[in-house]
């Protein structure tokens, strides 16, 4: 999956530290973050540099648009996010991390302080990423390591931008941000697709009014064209999904070899089903498709339990936000109370009444 993001906070870090392994951890967080923030230099210095590129100028004029419009139109607390800039000499900011059992889709938790515990971990350099990975690979745990192109400190820091979001074209530059400002609206701990699922609601249905306003019809139709693509290939993990569950239930009845085989049959099967999915994107005049070939790029995928789950976990209640959304009346101040006051209710509780709006969602294209 592309354009991906996390909840990283690193006041965590400064207490509650048991064991060389977490310590040895906190350790590469704290210093990637304030690596992070510390190269950063104001976005207007950039915009009025003469040796700034025009191109990457624009971007920067453009962040100061979505910031202004994200506060004024989406009410979102942008605070002094994305005043900073960063040049990063890679596409991601950090690499997450995620491990799933071989017959499960429950992925492993990370536990932190103030956070909760979390279905995936982020590292700032990708040799440690792989070798804790390593250690996962070793126990037999299906595992997925992602670049990521941003994160969110909840508000407990002002996040800048860098050039992970300015390389992206506009309207995904965009969306990322809106994305990363809703993080800072509700948060709960140990639900990472209550927190994702919210976040990629408000950055789909903010994109929409951006684009509108904007009178960009064409990336207005390509962010639509992008979105029945992402319901659709949620449409085909979720059947896949449900087979993996029906599978990993007979453990103990089939041998594990038998399991693996048909496991493997699941995802040849999903697979399949993507392409053809894919296939169907118009082709552009190079014989190339015009948008990007979907979430998990193209196919042929290595799908395994660990990139289902982390796929699940960002998309799981997008539909149900956006529902709640439109029984607000498009207000997004009133949205965000009716979030907080789900977020406030019993685990069991929450999730039905999550599942209760997906079923009345409508897409309406």
């Amino acid at each position: 999956m592309k354009q991906l993001s996390q909840i990283y906070t690193v006041l965590l870090l400064t207490t509650y530290l048991s064991g060389c392994s977490a310590i040895g951890y906190y350790t590469q967080a704290i210093r990637g973050h304030l690596a992070l923030t510390t190269a950063g230099k104001p976005v207007d210095s950039f915009i009025v540099s003469k040796r700034t590129p025009d191109d990457l100028r624009n971007k920067l004029l453009l962040s100061r648009q979505a910031r202004r419009f994200a506060d004024r139109r989406l009410a979102l607390p942008v605070g002094g996010a994305f005043t900073d800039y960063v040049v990063l000499d890679h596409p991601w900011v950090v690499v997450n991390l995620v491990a799933v059992p071989e017959f499960s889709l429950q992925p492993n938790q990370w536990c932190y302080p103030f956070l909760g515990c979390q279905a995936y971990r982020g590292y700032f350099h990708l040799e440690d990423a792989r070798s804790e990975e390593r250690q996962f690979r070793a126990k037999g745990y299906d595992t997925f390591v992602g670049g990521v192109t941003a994160y969110s400190t909840l508000g407990w820091f002002d996040d800048p931008l860098h050039s992970g979001f300015t390389n992206l074209p506009d309207e995904r530059m965009v969306a990322l941000m809106f994305h990363e400002l809703a993080h800072r609206v509700v948060y709960i701990k140990g639900d990472t697709a209550f927190n994702e699922s919210f976040a990629t609601a408000v950055e789909l249905e903010g994109l929409k009014l951006w684009l509108t306003d904007q009178g960009d019809l064409p990336a207005f139709e390509q962010a639509l064209t992008r979105l029945e693509l992402r319901n659709k290939t949620h449409a085909l993990v979720a059947i896949a999904s449900a087979d993996l569950q029906r599978l990993y239930q007979q453990q103990g009845l089939l041998s594990d070899s038998r399991l693996r085989e048909r496991k493997q049959l699941i995802f040849e099967e999903l697979n399949a089903a993507y392409g053809r999915l894919i296939g169907q994107v118009g082709k552009g005049e190079d014989g190339e498709n015009e948008e990007e070939a979907g979430p998990f790029g193209p196919p042929p995928v290595a799908f395994n339990n660990a990139r289902i789950a982390l796929f699940t976990q960002y998309n799981q209640y997008v539909p149900a936000f956006r529902q709640l959304l439109k029984q607000s009346g498009g207000d997004f101040p009133v949205f965000y109370r009716s979030v907080e006051t789900l977020s406030g209710q019993p685990e069991e509780q929450r999730q039905q009444a999550l599942q209760d709006l997906s079923k009345r969602f409508k897409e309406n294209l």
